[in-house]
């Protein structure tokens, strides 16, 4: 019996989670949210803008009692005589309010809020103090998650309105039933829904029978360290075109699909395929690429990594699902928190910002490490999302689907020739034909659809996938499905480019640049699963399989290759997001400078808009006078100039109240 309800909590798995009282305020924060997480609706982008603003109040409860950084949202500096106990205070406080606020009418609150309440009693503070008046650290705390609430609601994502799309976005193509053979496109270069009987996240939510497109005009919310001048011609680091069907790119399109069949047919762990999953003889991949040599050795303890050697079937559908941020997810951005706060607590790792220095307290590392690590996955997402809502491109179960249905493309003088069809590959896409069918042949099961095409890939989940597992066999290539759960089959949302790989890749790039180094601490991070107790889709693995990284790179490679095996995206995906997400990750690191350096508080503000700002005294901190804000808190310890009017919390939470902003379990 698998452990379904801890299935995808990496901290679970990575490491023992550590007492409340050895965390600090902040990580024990991000705890709380990345369990709300795991209770709501699977909303990558929701959640990576989540884990961003909570990210935010750390800063500035941390922030505000250094004259010498820049704080984010809130100008107030203040003083205290036991730092370390007040910005606790001040942390807990503003995280608390705006978890209890963004998670109200979440799936989970009736868990959540409770813990979120007896987090703040066994930390000994008063939840039931709301005042924003004074300088107390419970009311900086007050201030602080009031200002963030009130930036939520004017940062573009459309929070009042459940973050349903500002952009008028509609699906051209009609639903494809998944549950019939084929289907029909008005244009099958363009995402079309999926038509279930009933549609059940990936946290187990049921949404009903085709959720609408989530998030398409995500482009157009306040980012951390994007800027205007990155949204060109089209969207924030525009990766430019895929390769559409019917055009020039279209020998590109048809290869990538039957590239996704084939790594399909490699779930079978019967196949007598084994495979070296070792960080000798896979990962170090140039940016963009695949099948990287691997790492000649261990730079921590000088010797060779030693061969990890397991069936090809169970690796595959292992990292397919270790990836795929399933039952009781905290979604790709809180999947990186988790591989965050794995770092930390390894006992070989040493807190000093960038790997040099001295080391610092668990507070100031974790404030830190949030404010840049959620600011690249809150950016990931801004570019990643721009993309989709711009180029809306199929998924690969329309694309096999689609290609099927026009025929093949091998043999021009054959009457089920089409010139975009799937091309004829022994083993692979075939022909189902009279012979191929007869009684005791390959397509035997198949023989009612002579002249169709079929595929030797991973048929449909199992009837008891608690004790069956299905293996690769023959199927109409018209019933093409990923390797997923059949009452989820493809995310409700477009395909290029990957969210997994611009999420993966920004994360790797902030985690080298923060320890100084690309290797997991020990130049190792591994994740066990154990033999037949860790697969959901279906039983297995068949035997225990250790994944294994040396750097945050590979791992974050696997991430987006893990998506090719799952079914859920074709390799240009894969390959524009691992891209997008190495400027998103570097831009953020440089952005975070601007906070952190010392002195950076002197030249305060930021244009923080749809980009950098412009004008005398703003920008990244430098220059004389003082920057632009997106807003300061009238009667909360800030400028008056640019305020939000009405700002105390009570308000503001009246206000989101009666605005219904919580209402966010009524669309994907």
């Amino acid at each position: 019996m698998r452990p379904v309800g801890v299935l995808f909590c990496l901290i679970a798995v990575l490491t023992p989670i550590a007492a409340q009282g050895q965390h600090s305020a902040a990580r024990t924060w991000n705890e709380e949210l990345l369990f709300a997480i795991r209770r709501d609706q699977a909303r990558p982008t929701v959640h990576a803008r989540n884990l961003f603003h909570v990210s935010i109040a750390m800063w500035d409860g941390f922030a505000a009692y250094d004259p010498s950084v820049r704080n984010y949202l809130i100008n107030e500096k203040v003083a205290a005589d036991d730092l370390n106990a007040a910005r606790s205070e001040t942390i807990s406080f503003a995280a608390y309010r705006i978890l209890r606020t963004r998670f109200a009418s979440s799936a989970g609150a009736g868990t959540s809020l409770p813990e979120f309440d007896a987090t703040m009693d066994d930390l000994g503070y008063d939840r039931a103090f709301t005042s924003t008046e004074g300088d107390s650290p419970a009311a900086l705390g007050n201030r602080i998650a009031a200002a963030v609430l009130a930036f939520g609601l004017a940062d573009g994502s459309n929070e009042q309105g459940n973050y349903a799309a500002t952009n008028g976005y509609q699906p051209v193509n009609e639903p494809l039933i998944v549950a019939l053979a084929g289907t029909a496109m008005a244009d099958p270069n363009r995402w079309q829904p999926l038509a279930l009987e009933f549609f059940i996240d990936q946290s187990g939510i049921v949404l009903g029978p085709y959720p609408p497109h989530l998030t398409p005009h995500w482009t157009a919310v306040t980012p951390f360290g994007l800027t205007e001048a990155d949204r060109a011609p089209n969207t924030h680091f525009d990766p430019g075109d895929p390769p559409y069907l019917n055009s020039e790119g279209n020998d590109e399109f048809i290869g990538n699909t039957v590239h996704v069949i084939e790594l399909s047919s490699h779930l079978d762990p019967d196949d007598g395929v084994e495979i070296d999953i070792s960080p000798g003889a896979r990962g170090n991949t140039p940016l963009g690429g695949y099948d990287g040599p691997g790492h000649e050795m261990n730079p921590v303890t000088g010797m060779p990594y030693a061969p990890n050697v397991v069936r090809r079937g169970d690796w595959a559908r292992v990292l397919a699902e270790f990836w795929a941020d399933g039952p009781s997810s905290e979604t790709p951005p809180g999947h990186w928190n988790t591989i965050a706060n794995y770092v930390s607590d390894h006992p070989l790792f040493e807190k000093r910002i960038g790997g040099t220095g001295p080391i610092i307290e668990d507070l100031e590392w974790d404030v830190k490490m949030y404010l840049v690590l959620n600011g690249a996955l809150h950016d990931a997402a801004i570019c990643a999302w721009g993309a989709k809502g711009f180029y809306d491109t199929a998924r690969p179960i329309s694309m096999v689907r689609y290609l099927a249905g026009l025929g093949q493309s091998s043999e021009p003088e054959a009457p089920d020739y089409h010139p975009m069809g799937l091309p004829l590959v022994p083993g692979l896409i075939e022909r189902i034909t009279a012979e191929s069918s007869a009684p005791g042949e390959r397509h035997e099961l198949l023989a009612f659809y002579q002249g169709e095409l079929a595929v030797h890939a991973w048929p449909g989940a199992p009837l008891n996938p608690e004790t069956e597992y299905s293996g690769v066999q023959w199927v109409r290539a018209l019933n093409w499905v990923p390797y997923q759960r059949p009452t989820f089959v493809t995310p409700p949302f477009s395909g290029y480019v990957s969210g997994h790989s611009t999420f993966s890749r920004a994360a790797a790039e902030v985690l080298a640049a923060m320890t100084g180094t690309p290797f997991f601490p020990g130049g190792l991070g591994t994740f066990d699963a154990p033999m037949n107790a860790y697969l959901v889709f279906e039983d297995g693995p068949s035997e225990d399989v250790e994944l294994q990284w040396a750097t945050y790179y590979d791992a974050a490679d696997e991430s987006g290759l893990s998506r090719i095996y799952g079914g859920i995206h074709p390799r240009q995906d894969d390959v524009a997001g691992r891209i997008i997400g190495n400027q998103v990750g570097l831009r953020a690191w440089e952005h975070v400078q601007s906070y952190w350096m010392e002195g950076s508080g002197e030249g305060e503000g930021e244009g923080e808009g749809e980009g950098e700002g412009e004008g005398e005294g703003e920008g990244e901190g430098e220059g004389e006078g003082e920057g632009e804000k997106p807003f300061a808190l009238a009667g909360c310890g800030g400028s008056a100039e640019n305020s939000l009017p009405g700002a105390d919390l009570l308000l503001i939470l009246a206000l989101v109240s009666t605005l219904g902003v919580l209402q966010r379990r009524k669309t994907s």
